[in-house]
């Protein structure tokens, strides 16, 4: 059989788009070749920003039969998996922490997976072959600096992919975060999902719902073609909003919206507030083929539970009429507990070069995912379902 050569390409746009998507599946848009290229294209992922394209590829004679996005990072900015406390010490005493390697999708923490393999290819060998990237062994093609990098990140990766991983790469340093998710558990319709919780919780809703309505607000759901032009802009000023509010502008800019509904608007569902007819507010998400992913939000005004509406109940609404069985609505946010999205397990990989570094950083995580696993624990028990079992 033709051996596996591996290949680091400096940019997405070197890899055939239809290549890449026949390896990736429906239901992962932001592993998607169009999202990662409008990411690189709008200049939001660049050198300039931090963020070297190395996307790593596997192929059989002319054959694409692998692709892991791959970046090298001069930071730790976009990542939602916090490693600055790890740089400012190894930094401190004298060591290098940046270059470091990353698989992640730049500036999203959804959990999904992260390498995509043909059918036939052994996963055990084809991880082996991608280590060599972060391992020093070069990069099949690449500019010859793995031996330089500190380190190497596997972000809000599935936890298949995680053991796979493990098996693969022993001594890989396994590290917990929690996210809160909603699950279709046959609820029919949002009455049906009220329907589950506790009395208490149920009027709580309710009357959220009420108190953005009695403010005058109306929300609506606009899907792919259905959102022009102006309704991208505006959603832009509401998601700058947002970020400037924090004294710094978003990491992602206009040209990276626009080339998303140029190039998979099937992928984007809009919620919108409106005050008077006039939009006031919006919510951007995608969504694949089983599951909705609750990303960027901004509003112009400030209104009681305006966010709970359209970032959450919007969602649960729009999954339960399109029949998409998860929605991850983003990163942290305890509140969402009490609206019925229940506590995720997540799990990032991390390979330290160095042992003076890797001993401490090790003992570190191994602590935290003790903490990590019980307050998912209790997270989960504190579900305002009537049967939370």
């Amino acid at each position: 059989m033709t051996p596996l050569v591996l290949h680091a390409l400096p940019a997405i746009e070197a890899v055939p788009a239809a290549a890449w998507n026949a390896l990736v599946g429906d239901d992962h848009p932001f592993l998607r070749h169009a999202f990662l290229h409008a990411l690189e294209a709008s200049g939001s992922v660049s050198p300039a920003t931090g963020w070297v394209p190395r996307h790593l590829t596997l192929w059989r004679g002319e054959a694409l039969v692998g692709v892991m996005p791959y970046y090298h990072k001069h930071h730790s900015l976009g990542e939602y998996v916090f490693d600055w406390s790890w740089a400012d010490a190894w930094e401190r005493a004298g060591g290098r922490y940046y270059p470091k390697g990353l698989t992640a999708i730049p500036y999203t923490p959804a959990p999904g997976p992260r390498l995509a393999l043909s059918e036939g290819v052994d996963p055990l060998a084809a991880r082996q072959l991608l280590a060599t990237a972060w391992e020093g062994g070069g990069e099949g093609g690449g500019e010859g600096v793995a031996s330089v990098l500190s380190s190497w990140h596997l972000l809000f990766a599935e936890e298949a992919e995680v053991a796979a991983w493990q098996a693969a790469r022993p001594g890989l340093l396994a590290r917990h975060g929690v996210q809160f998710q909603w699950r279709d558990a046959g609820y029919g319709d949002f009455d049906g999902f009220l329907a589950a919780m506790t009395s208490k919780r149920r009027k709580a809703i309710r009357r959220e719902r009420r108190i953005v309505a009695d403010q005058g607000l109306s929300l609506h759901r606009l899907e792919g073609e259905a959102i022009d032009t102006q309704a991208l802009e505006h959603f832009f000023r509401c998601y700058e909003i947002t970020y400037l509010e924090r004294g710094r502008h978003g990491y992602l800019n206009l040209d990276f919206f626009r080339r998303l509904r140029a190039t998979m608007p099937e992928a984007l569902l809009l919620v919108q507030a409106r005050l008077g007819g006039k939009p006031v507010a919006a919510s951007l998400c995608l969504q694949g083929a089983r599951t909705l992913y609750g990303r960027y939000w901004g509003s112009e005004v400030m209104a009681d539970c305006l966010h709970f509406e359209a970032c959450y109940y919007q969602g649960i609404e729009h999954c339960l009429t399109r029949g998409l069985a998860l929605f991850d609505p983003g990163t942290q946010g305890e509140h969402k507990l009490a609206r019925g999205f229940a506590p995720r397990l997540l799990t990032s990989l991390h390979h330290i070069a160095d042992p003076r570094l890797r001993d401490p950083v090790a003992r570190f995580c191994a602590e935290e995912r003790v903490r990590v696993r019980a307050y998912c624990g209790a997270a989960r028990e504190a579900l305002p379902f009537r049967d939370a079992s």
